[in-house]
């Protein structure tokens, strides 16, 4: 059975969201099925990686926006957060299928486990 997991992103903290980096691409080499979605208020941490270069954890974020982890930036947080400019400069879609936000049960249906943080 193929090992299918969501990693949903809440916390805007740095650390947190590097951790989230961390475990995708760990699992991603261990060849589970493994994508993120981009939640709450860590959908500032796209903005703060795109326009620092700089940042500690932007080549980790790089390496997994290149492995295509990414599934989505929710619609709903990212304009409260007013970061959808740097969502689409960074050609990640917005999704938001649940009042503007991912629903989990389109993924529970596909057999995906969910784990947040």
């Amino acid at each position: 059975m193929e090992k299918k997991f969501i990693l949903y992103s809440f916390n805007g903290e740095g650390m947190c969201f590097a951790h989230v980096l961390l475990n995708a691409m760990e699992m991603h080499g261990k060849g589970y099925d493994v994508l993120i979605v981009v939640e709450g208020s860590s959908v500032k941490m796209i903005k703060e990686f795109h326009e620092d270069e700089k940042h500690p954890f932007n080549d980790l974020y790089s390496k997994v926006k290149s492995a295509n982890l990414i599934h989505g930036v929710c619609l709903a947080c990212a304009t409260k957060m007013k970061v959808v400019e740097a969502v689409k400069a960074e050609k990640l879609p917005l999704i938001g299928s649940m009042s503007g936000h991912p629903p989990m049960s389109e993924f529970i249906d596909k057999g995906y486990q969910i784990i947040t943080f």
